[in-house]
C-alpha cells in the first residue's frame, strides 16, 4: 500500500467514524464516499474500526492505570467507559455485528476479537492469570460493569501553582517575620 493510499484510507476511516457517531444505528456506513474504493468489504471495514477501538481503549487503560494503580478493575472499567463515550458509533457497530454477523467469516473474526478483548480487559485488571476461559469470563464481566460506568472527569487534576519567589526574597520574608 502506497503512502497516498494509506493516507486516503485514513481519511475515509475518519469519515466513517464521524458517520457512525452521528447515526449510532450500529450499521456499517458503507455509503460514505470512498469506502468501496478503500475497503475490500464489510469485514475489512469492521476490522479497521475494531483496531481503532482497541487502540483507543488501550490508551485509556494505560492512562487510568497510571493515576489509579490500586483498583485495577475499576480503572479498566472506567477506561472502557471513556472509550465508549468517545467512540459510541464504533462500539455500537462492534456490538451489532457481534450479535448479527453477515457471514461465517465475520462471525469468526468478531468472536476472536471479542475473546481477545475480554482476555485483555481481565489481564489489565490483573485477573487473567487464572486461565484463558476464566480470563474471558472476567473480561466480559468487566465490560458489563463498564457499560454502567460513567466516565466522569479525569482522575487526576492538575493545579497550577503560583510562580515561586526567588530564594533570597523568601529568606528576607522569613527574617522580617
Amino acid at each position: 500500500m502506497t503512502w497516498k493510499a494509506f493516507h486516503n484510507r485514513g481519511e475515509t476511516l475518519r469519515s466513517v467514524i464521524a458517520a457512525a457517531a452521528d447515526r449510532r444505528d450500529g450499521l456499517l456506513p458503507m455509503d460514505v464516499p470512498g469506502v468501496s474504493e478503500r475497503f475490500q468489504d464489510e469485514l475489512d471495514l469492521l476490522g479497521a474500526l475494531q483496531l481503532k477501538w482497541h487502540t483507543r481503549l488501550a490508551g485509556y487503560i494505560e492512562g487510568e492505570l497510571s493515576v489509579q494503580p490500586m483498583d485495577l478493575e475499576s480503572a479498566v472499567a472506567t477506561a472502557w467507559a471513556r472509550a465508549d463515550h468517545e467512540l459510541p458509533g464504533i462500539r455500537k457497530i462492534i456490538d451489532h455485528y457481534r450479535d448479527h454477523p453477515v457471514d461465517d467469516a465475520m462471525a469468526q473474526a468478531v468472536a476472536r476479537f471479542t475473546s481477545k478483548e475480554h482476555h485483555y480487559l481481565a489481564a489489565m485488571a490483573g485477573r487473567a492469570g487464572i486461565g484463558r476461559e476464566e480470563g474471558q469470563r472476567i473480561g466480559a464481566a468487566i465490560e458489563e460493569r463498564a457499560r454502567t460506568t460513567r466516565p466522569g472527569t479525569p482522575a487526576i487534576e492538575v493545579v497550577e501553582e503560583a510562580p515561586r519567589r526567588p530564594l533570597l526574597e523568601r529568606l528576607r520574608a522569613v527574617v522580617a517575620a
